[in-house]
């Protein structure tokens, strides 16, 4: 019985997460291009052609397409169905990691948030303060609810302090960083959003991790980023999106923040 429960649970997140995955794509797209997310419906970007209900099912809406339109013939990206299913395993992790609660519910959001920032990111250089803003509102939200289901009144006053504690320290920390980048540099190292995501993350996962979410991002950044220095893929001051980086840390510390804190006092702390 326990394991048809889980099973139902596992089926549930993956199929929420297809769908939200879908909308996630609108996201990305539209708010950049500061389009509204609700009207025009999706539709083909060539021949304008509203899509359909088959169309519009996540993945298999694709695939039953073939990749392209099904009036005009101009292929659709294959990021569509992959952003959607990346989306549902996504939500099957945190179901695994948080099980039925409203972390799981929580934590769905968050990453959501995550995964429309870097690739927005990905695909202009920006931030939009529009998501950094309601990202670090939700955290705080995120944080009095929980707080409110553990203690209520007290919980509330201390899941409030967590988030703020966590924005306050994230931004700080990546003011620090940016200052340090200019000193070595010479040249701005980081943009302004880049310590309003941190703030954001910090909020829902609290400032020991937003601690952990920077070493790592600033870990993995400087190794892709010297290998793309390296490679000739970038120039030597040539800017690179850091927010993919800053989410990586912070889905990573969400998942397994505990054991590589530990790994690190155990083997590293002592010298």
């Amino acid at each position: 019985m326990e394991t048809l429960v889980m099973a139902m649970g596992f089926a549930t997140a993956l199929t929420f997460g297809v769908c939200i995955g879908s909308f996630l794509n609108v996201v990305i797209y539209r708010i950049p291009a500061k389009l509204s997310l609700i009207y025009p419906p999706s539709r083909c970007p060539q021949c304008l052609h509203p899509l359909g209900v088959t169309e519009n099912v996540p993945v298999l809406g694709w695939l039953w397409l073939r990749g392209c339109c099904r009036w005009c013939k101009t292929k659709i990206s294959s990021r569509y169905p992959i952003v959607e299913a990346v989306t549902g395993l996504i939500f099957m992790a945190v179901f695994w990691r948080f099980g039925y609660s409203l972390e799981t519910v929580g934590y769905c959001l968050f990453l959501s948030w995550l995964l429309s920032l870097s690739l927005i990111d990905l695909d202009t250089m920006t931030l939009p303060s529009s998501l950094t803003k309601s990202g670090l509102v939700l955290g705080l939200v995120f944080q009095v609810v929980i707080g409110w289901e553990a203690s209520q009144g007290q919980g509330v006053a201390n899941g409030l302090m967590f988030g703020i504690g966590g924005a306050v320290a994230g931004i700080w920390l990546l003011e620090i960083i940016a200052l340090i980048g200019l000193m070595i540099m010479g040249q701005q190292a980081m943009g302004d959003a880049d310590g309003k995501l941190m703030a954001t993350i910090g909020a829902w996962i609290g400032w020991k991790y937003v601690l952990l979410s920077s070493f790592i991002a600033c870990g993995v950044g400087s190794i892709v980023g010297g290998g793309a220095i390296a490679l000739r893929i970038i120039g030597k001051k040539q800017p690179m999106p850091f927010g993919p980086f800053l989410a990586l840390g912070g889905v990573l510390s969400l998942f397994f923040g505990d054991a590589l804190i530990d790994a690190y006092l155990k083997n590293f702390w002592r010298f």
